[in-house]
């Protein structure tokens, strides 16, 4: 399963914005297109579903509520609808629309569906379809469920798992607890830095950190045999590296040691002393270890020799987890087939009012023509990128969804 494409209002620099998602989406454009305020809220939607927004905004963004809401209109709340594909059903059976009230931090209003079951936040009552009838029974059979506690993000972050099951087992697929899961799972590293890299950290839960502060428990976490898969990866490109070791010191912290060989004489070297490649490697690769789901990156050539570039596009658009990155480099690019860049290059820009739009940059005609010759990094070093937006104003208008929930218009309703 994989993001299939979003609709958003309010958030930032996306004041009405859709953008649809390959399995390996590839997002370009100028300074301050909104790359990263795509990312930032691709990681919103995660943080919706794990509803712990304040320790989110203040201690890991160092933001405010209000940052998150757009200061080109005039709405209150942030309206979005996301899409979810399924790796064997083509139709849209899953989606999730809501409205987030950043003065609250939580939804206000939700509904999400699933292939085989459907809630609906709405005043303040939830209602469920697709829950069994012994389920029901058990539980008094009472809709729908008045909410009488705060909470912060999603309703659905706060549910029991036995009512986002409805009275199905836990590995039955298309749960409302199925989906909250591929959502809390989204992970964005999209500030990447070797600096936080090479720190020491206690404990991951499965996460590396938004900018990878949590490598070593992570690798840590992951055990033996998938750090053993993850070295072998890292061999083909350093083959003098022997080992990845997360050593656990005294204080309960991990810190990341690799050993290499030289001579037959063998070398350790702890985090402070790897190279920024390298240890953006390990962190990008150890990543698309974990399955599927979805993984995020900011500008992925930063710090990546470019004879490498190959091996991480091809991690990229291998991996069964969706990724979805940055880039400024036409390398990037040239190593994608044509039918790759067609799916899931992207251009971003912002119109005369500031606002951020997308749309496929293989479809825009001077691009479609020139990639019938060049391939996708040459046609993009060939491309004045501040001459684009006269070309995308003359094309016709992509076909979009249906609105986004109504945004409600007084606080507190």
């Amino acid at each position: 399963m994989w993001i299939k494409s979003i609709k958003v209002k309010n958030f930032k620099s996306l004041v009405d914005f859709q953008l649809d998602l390959a399995k390996f989406t590839c997002l370009i454009g100028l300074n301050g297109s909104g790359k990263s305020t795509v990312l930032q809220f691709l990681d919103f939607l995660a943080q919706l579903m794990r509803g712990k927004l304040e320790r989110w905004l203040y201690e890991e963004r160092h933001w405010k509520a209000d940052d998150l809401l757009s200061k080109l209109g005039t709405g209150e709340f942030i309206e979005f609808k996301v899409y979810l594909r399924s790796e064997t059903e083509e139709r849209d059976e899953w989606y999730w629309h809501a409205v987030f009230d950043p003065s609250k931090l939580r939804t206000v209003s939700e509904s999400i569906k699933t292939p085989t079951m459907k809630f609906d936040l709405k005043n303040g009552a939830l209602t469920f379809e697709g829950l069994a009838p012994d389920w029901l029974l058990n539980h008094g059979g009472d809709l729908p469920y008045n909410v009488l506690f705060t909470y912060q993000g999603s309703i659905l972050a706060q549910l029991d798992e036995s009512l986002l099951l409805g009275g199905r087992e836990k590995g039955s697929p298309g749960s409302l607890l199925e989906f909250r899961r591929f959502i809390s799972e989204i992970r964005s590293l999209d500030l990447l830095s070797p600096e936080l890299l090479r720190q020491k950290a206690r404990k991951a839960d499965g996460s590396l950190g938004l900018g990878g502060q949590q490598l070593p428990a992570f690798l840590y976490e992951i055990g033996h045999e998938r750090r053993l898969d993850l070295l072998r990866k890292l061999q083909t490109l350093y083959p003098r590296l022997v080992d990845l070791n997360p050593k656990i010191l005294p204080s309960g912290e991990k810190q990341l040691e690799i050993q290499e060989a030289f001579e037959g004489r063998g070398f350790t070297t702890e985090a402070r002393h790897i190279n920024d490649g390298m240890l953006r490697l390990i962190a990008i690769l150890a990543e698309l270890q974990t399955g599927g789901g979805v993984a995020v990156f900011d500008e992925i050539e930063n710090g990546i020799n470019p004879e490498l570039v190959e091996f991480v596009i091809d991690a990229l658009t291998s991996a069964e987890k969706q990724a979805i990155v940055t880039t400024h480099s036409p390398m990037i690019l040239n190593y994608l087939t044509d039918d790759d860049a067609k799916a899931g290059v992207m251009y971003l820009y912002k119109t005369d009012a500031g606002a951020t739009q997308a749309v496929p940059f293989f479809e825009i005609p001077s691009l479609a023509e020139k990639l019938t010759v060049m391939g996708p990094g040459e046609a993009f070093v060939d491309t004045n990128l501040t001459q684009l937006a006269d070309e995308i104003v003359r094309m016709p208008k992509p076909e979009t969804r249906d609105d986004v929930l109504p945004a409600q218009r007084r606080r507190g309703h």
